[in-house]
């Protein structure tokens, strides 16, 4: 594997993610969610901060983008379509384009729904996505500045994604998210065996982040539009996906 993820508490709820690519020794923050712990990290790692490749512009994933380019002086990174509200941006990019990163290479997802400019960034080689806000574990994002019909053509990006990829999410939303799945899937084996599982993992103070395609796919609410028992317990039997999804969002937001 080319890239070293360390992966960072920051706030009351967020995770950060420092990638390292060895060859080079480009060091990568995802997001910049609070300078403190990202520099923490990178002095007890032994890393100088290279690039900030941001998800998108909400405060808690850019606000240290300023602070850390100017301690760092690295190369700010963030969508060609969000570039007015990336603080420092100095790469613009696009969907479906390359970014090379030491002896590595990220392809580049627009996911718009949570904002109109989220990316995420794939690395296909070593079979990993930071997702932001777009995708959570048994979650996905507010639409705050998107559709519905948006945020379920973003999600279906990511599930195109081989069941092995690694999710990294930026919060660790998932005891609630858990909550809510329950309540729309309650009769699915899979979802009840994991909500024990995050039960546990966090009564221990362990991350439940990253997951996986595949644990989202089996598991996931917002990614199972086409499931007989959430449909049943939605009252859409047979309905198109995208009122399947805003309405499991619907019921979200006021869950």
């Amino acid at each position: 594997m080319a890239l070293e993820v360390h992966q960072i508490a920051c706030l009351e709820d967020n995770y950060g993610f420092l990638i390292h690519e060895p060859i080079s020794k480009f060091t990568a923050t995802i997001d910049t969610p609070e300078v403190g712990p990202i520099n923490d990290a990178l002095a007890a790692k032994g890393w100088r901060l290279t690039h900030i490749l941001n998800t998108h512009h909400h405060f808690d994933h850019a606000g240290g983008n300023e602070a850390l380019k100017k301690q760092w002086g690295c190369t700010v990174v963030g969508a060609e379509n969000d570039a007015a509200r990336i603080p420092g941006i100095d790469s613009r990019v696009r969907d479906a384009d390359r970014f090379e990163f030491g002896e590595t290479y990220a392809q580049i997802f627009e996911v718009p729904g949570h904002t109109s400019g989220h990316i995420a960034f794939y690395f296909p080689d070593e079979g990993m996505a930071f997702v932001g806000d777009t995708l959570f574990a048994l979650g996905c994002g507010r639409l705050f500045e998107g559709s519905a019909p948006q945020m379920w053509s973003s999600l279906e990006k990511l599930l195109a994604l081989p069941d092995d990829t690694q999710i990294f999410c930026a919060h660790e939303y998932t005891q609630a998210n858990a909550a809510f799945a329950l309540s729309v899937e309650p009769d699915n084996p899979a979802l009840v065996s994991r909500v024990a599982q995050i039960e546990a993992l966090r009564a221990r103070g362990v991350p439940t982040v990253p997951t996986t395609m595949a644990l989202e796919r089996a598991t996931n609410p917002f990614l199972r539009v086409d499931s007989l028992s959430l449909q049943k317990n939605l009252n859409l039997v047979g309905a198109d996906p995208v009122a399947v999804f805003a309405e499991t969002r619907k019921r979200k937001d006021h869950f």
